[in-house]
């Protein structure tokens, strides 16, 4: 469970000093780590030049990636070691909460923590300090949440283009101060767009299978017929999909996948809404669940709440983290024609960790790390009604960095 319920949030600031990222750095953690719990055993960095174009410059920096699984913001630590530099990340609260060892790790390598349940002042201010300063370049990612779909990009954000902009305006402000000049023309904040595609390293059949036969046998299925992956693993997606549909509907539903799936978002998201009586104004799957998760957080550590009170709060956070899972299965994405090894990996993993918390990671990957030129952020906000440019460009570099990317997968038929 992603929202933290032993204690109200807490900022938790950043470690500073850069002899903790340089000992991981040499000591090669990150590769340890990547290699045991993600199963990223390779890289391949593709136009550094452009990050380091950057950095010789002098701006702050945004390096704004995908995000579709635990390893990412790790992964950029080799582009990071290779320019011999350290970074600083936004990361959810909820990661700083699983041990002290982890907490501390994360803050060493520079992370601080942001509360995606509300509006968390004191972390943006720290990421506009980071982008002001411009000692270390700043992750953040524009998705919000992790997507969990490699090929596809959730909608942006626009928090991201909100910390680049307020950081140009007070950078530029601070120079001018300093130069006398209000047109000092240096001191620029940018954003990189960065595509992160895995790929997978070696046949995936042996492996695949292996999964499929533990999820036929938790099911009951025994002496089936012979089928080749991605039809097994569509059904074995309908079948949890029924299951999820029988606890919350009493029983399974009749259509096709997307029109069941969303039926089921819908439902677990209204019923949510109704019984916290909550007005939902958005159509965004995303949206919805943050507000259920806020007005839960609010709610729970109240101290009037009772203890009965407290456990229905915590079925409402099931039943909204159940929802935003389950949308993170894209329509087609393993059907005939556009099914590759890499979407099957994923899909067998997604149902994996929606029923057991966990998915397998022993599939041997390599990761892709691409930048794209560098987005200058003006300090001037776009006129009201307006599409922000900002945003624009970097929805759209992204888009296309993903869509070239994901044809780097071997199909499946």
């Amino acid at each position: 469970m992603s929202l933290v319920f032993e204690r109200p949030y807490e900022f938790v600031p950043p470690i500073r000093r850069n002899f903790w990222p340089w000992l991981v750095q040499s000591l090669r953690l990150y590769d340890r780590h990547l290699r045991k719990n993600e199963g990223v055993i390779d890289s391949e960095i593709r136009h550094l030049d452009r990050f380091k174009a950057s950095l010789d410059a002098g701006h702050g920096i945004v390096l704004a990636p995908n995000h579709c699984r635990y390893a990412d913001p790790l992964i950029l630590g080799w582009p990071a070691r290779e320019l011999g530099i350290h970074v600083h990340a936004m990361a959810s609260w909820h990661l700083f909460n699983q041990n002290r060892f982890e907490s501390f790790a994360l803050r060493a390598m520079g992370a601080f923590s942001v509360f995606r349940e509300g509006n968390d002042r004191q972390s943006i201010e720290t990421a506009v300090d980071v982008l002001v300063k411009g000692t270390r370049p700043l992750i953040l990612f524009p998705e919000g949440t992790m997507n969990r779909t490699n090929d596809s990009l959730k909608p942006l954000l626009d928090g991201v283009a909100f910390i680049a902009r307020t950081a140009a305006k007070r950078r530029q402000k601070k120079l001018a101060e300093q130069n006398g000049n209000a047109d000092v023309g240096s001191g620029k904040v940018v954003i990189h767009p960065v595509g992160i595609k895995y790929l997978c390293i070696g046949d995936i059949e042996q492996w695949a299978h292996r999964q499929l036969d533990e999820f036929e046998k938790q099911l009951g299925w025994t002496h089936m017929p012979e089928r080749d992956v991605r039809h097994r693993t569509i059904q074995l997606a309908e079948a949890q999909l029924a299951l999820k549909e029988a606890q919350y509907f009493g029983r399974s539903q009749n259509g096709d996948l997307p029109t069941r799936r969303d039926a089921l978002i819908e439902h677990l998201l209204a019923i949510t809404e109704s019984e916290m009586k909550l007005d939902n104004a958005s159509s965004d799957v995303r949206e919805r669940v943050r507000q259920i998760r806020t007005a839960v957080s609010t709610r729970f550590f109240d101290t009037e709440t009772k203890p009965e009170e407290k456990r229905q709060l915590r079925r409402f956070v099931v039943a909204a983290d159940l929802a935003q899972a389950i949308s993170s299965f894209p329509d087609n994405y393993v059907m005939a024609g556009q099914a590759t090894d890499t979407r099957i990996v994923e899909t067998i993993q997604r149902l994996q960790e929606t029923v057991t918390g966990k998915a397998d990671q022993s599939m041997p990957l390599k990761a892709v790390i691409e930048f794209a030129p560098a987005i200058e952020v003006s300090p001037k906000r776009p006129p009201r009604g307006e599409p922000d440019p900002v945003m624009q460009s970097l929805t759209s570099s992204l888009e296309d960095m993903l869509e070239r990317l994901a044809k780097e997968a071997r199909p499946v038929a």
